[in-house]
């Protein structure tokens, strides 16, 4: 792959066998034109939308599970503790995408952004990244603009907040029934 010439590379990671390209948000549907239209990476499997707040902080570690189960009340950590890379953002926008071809290749398009920040849409690129984002909008509430319908997709229009941001509160909301009055 020719990553100097994808619009808007900011960085290219090489980490498990997955190869990931940050571009700028602001040149998202251009880099992925030219993935799509002179790469090969015709197939867009999945969007995934990923919180990272708290992420900057100090401290983070975390749990090993042994046999007899762990103490989440006494920090502890098996070996050395090996703290996480910073994150320019508290949101990241991950495009995985495949190239059909032999051999296949697989790659990772990613976006940073801060809360409120809207992602391009690039529906007109791969028509199934409807669902993907719709999803990425309910569930984390990440704004994706030009998007030809963002809304609710698994939560109800009603619903309150986007359930999977790591801030949403956890428990007390009751649970609705259909045929419930």
């Amino acid at each position: 792959m020719e990553g100097a010439a994808v619009p808007g590379l900011l960085e290219t990671k090489e980490e498990l066998g997955e190869t990931t390209i940050v571009v700028q948000r602001e040149r998202l549907v251009e880099a992925c034109e030219h993935l799509r239209d002179v790469e090969g990476f015709t197939f867009l499997s999945d969007i995934t939308a990923v919180d990272y707040l708290g992420w900057r902080g100090s401290g983070v570690a975390g749990y090993i599970g042994t046999p007899k189960g762990r103490n989440i009340n006494e920090p502890m950590t098996q070996g050395l503790a090996r703290l996480p890379a910073p994150v320019p953002k508290r949101f990241a926008m991950n495009y995985h995408l495949l190239a059909l071809r032999r051999p296949p290749a697989r790659v990772r398009v990613q976006v940073w952004l801060d809360d409120g920040e809207a992602v391009p849409s690039v529906v007109r690129i791969w028509p199934t990244a409807d669902w993907h984002e719709r999803e990425a909008w309910d569930m984390m509430g990440i704004p994706v603009a030009e998007h030809p319908n963002l809304a609710r997709i698994l939560m109800d229009d009603d619903w309150e907040g986007h359930p999977l941001r790591k801030d949403y509160p956890i428990g007390g909301e009751p649970v609705r029934f259909s045929g419930e009055e």
